[in-house]
């Protein structure tokens, strides 16, 4: 038990503000820190379902809360529980991806500090359309979303023990080669399986949307990586992260206003 808690806070250290006490950075210590990974999702996916529906019922019982002030806590709650550590990969990947240089030229992209037009405008364009897909959900749609970020994760977990590496330095190598990956990816598969019955049972045709276009995403990841950049990193798993979380959100919201107006 006392490896698993140790694995449970350097999951939680590592891709999140939680405060969590001190563990040591072992290599036995990060064994199955990747089946932690999705926890964080669970952590985002209820603070934004129990937001949700808090400013739902002030707004019913009176209370002058702007659907607008909603929409943009709905937006930063990922932001402020994870640090941002995956949007930093969405915009370090805009860069590299954009540049249309040779593959080790993107490699050393990804890891430069300064960010480029592309990411600026990669991020623009993103909390703009994730703005515009809060705007729309629902009572239904919010809990359906809340999933989508143990999906995302329990995905992104997968991928860094499952899909070939770039390189052999940094934090997605660290975690890959310290982890027993048999078990860690019975453990994720499993969470997989939990998590898109779920979604496909509370949610109905919209989950069952948003799990699709999980799959597609996921698929399109590895192929982009493996093109590009000759496998995974860190940033490219942020990246996946982050689209994967804005295509199920927009896929949800849409699927949930078409079947009420149908």
């Amino acid at each position: 038990m006392g490896q698993l808690w140790n694995n449970f806070k350097i999951a939680f250290s590592m891709y999140s503000k939680i405060p969590m006490p001190r563990s040591d950075w072992k290599k036995e210590n990060m064994k199955y820190a990747m089946c932690f990974f999705p926890w964080i999702g669970a952590a985002i996916g209820v603070c934004s379902v129990l937001f949700f529906y808090l400013m739902s019922w002030l707004q019913t019982g009176g209370t002058a809360i702007s659907d607008s002030f909603v929409t943009v806590v709905l937006l930063l709650i990922p932001v402020c529980i994870t640090g941002g550590i995956h949007l930093d990969g969405l915009l370090d990947t805009a860069d590299a991806m954009s540049s249309y240089q040779e593959r080790e030229r993107r490699l050393e992209i990804l890891k430069d500090s300064h960010a480029g037009a592309f990411a600026i405008i990669t991020c623009v364009v993103y909390f703009l359309l994730y703005y515009g897909v809060y705007s729309m959900v629902t009572r239904d749609s919010i809990v359906v979303i809340g999933c989508s970020f143990l999906l995302s994760r329990t995905l992104s977990g997968l991928s860094v023990v499952t899909f070939p590496l770039a390189k052999g330095t940094g934090l997605v190598a660290t975690f890959s080669d310290h982890a027993q990956k048999k078990t860690v990816r019975k453990v994720l598969f499993c969470y997989l399986i939990l998590v898109s019955v779920v979604m496909c049972i509370i949610g109905g045709v919209p989950g069952g949307v948003g799990v699709a276009l999980a799959g597609l995403t996921f698929w399109y990841y590895y192929r982009m990586s493996v093109k590009n950049f000759g496998g995974i990193t860190g940033d490219l798993a942020g990246w996946f992260l982050q689209i994967c979380e804005l295509v199920m959100a927009l896929g949800i919201v849409l699927a949930d206003v078409f079947m009420k107006v149908s």
